[in-house]
């Protein structure tokens, strides 16, 4: 399945994540429950967030690339991912390259040097609760500190509260405080987990 992961989602939209995982090394498989979005989310946040060709989304802390490959498998938007762990970002650009996969490209920066007006639409499966909790790490790259946590929190609600009406946004896995006034609660799925919002006003 590895080598048509791609195809398949294409053709149907039917993938498994551990199929989709054949494209990763042992240990990024290993962290795919906690910290890698499953497919079916991936699927439906994609769809909402590029609704027309040409949508620009922004994916904040994207890993290892995996909402972003499968939105731009299944979608005509335009996706970025950016990424503050150097390995991961890697990982993702050598993927992108493999499978040849278009309307794609990864940012390794931190998303305080984002200019949030540069896209239409953004995904947030919460990357900050790193910072509030040891047990949520993925490694010693980021420093565990409420302080930082609530420092990203603010600058997302800041740059979201800028931006223009008609703005979306899916949480995935978010207590929601980086979502400011203006936006409505669109839709949710996955047992409330996932949550769409546009700006309204």
């Amino acid at each position: 399945m590895e080598n048509g992961v791609f195809e398949q989602l294409r053709k149907n939209g039917i993938v498994t994540d551990e199929e989709f995982n054949s494209i990763y090394p042992d240990d990024i498989k290993l962290l795919s429950g906690k910290h890698w979005t499953p497919i079916a989310v991936a699927k439906t946040a994609a769809e909402f967030l590029a609704d027309k060709p040409g949508k620009k989304v922004l994916d904040i802390g994207s890993g290892v690339g995996k909402f972003c490959m499968i939105g731009a498998a299944l979608t005509q938007g335009k996706f970025t991912g950016v990424e503050y762990r150097e390995n991961l970002y890697q990982l993702s650009v050598n993927l992108e390259k493999k499978y040849r996969l278009s309307n794609l490209e990864f940012i390794h920066d931190n998303i305080t040097n984002i200019n949030f007006k540069d896209f239409d639409s953004f995904y947030f499966f919460n990357a900050f609760i790193e910072n509030m909790s040891e047990s949520e790490v993925m490694d010693d790259a980021v420093e565990v500190s409420a302080q930082l946590y609530g420092k990203y929190t603010q600058y997302l609600r800041l740059q979201f509260a800028a931006m223009p009406l008609g703005t979306r946004i899916a949480t995935y896995w978010s207590n929601t405080e980086e979502i400011p006034r203006g936006y409505f609660l669109h839709s949710t799925a996955f047992e409330g987990e996932l949550k769409m919002w546009e700006k309204l006003f």
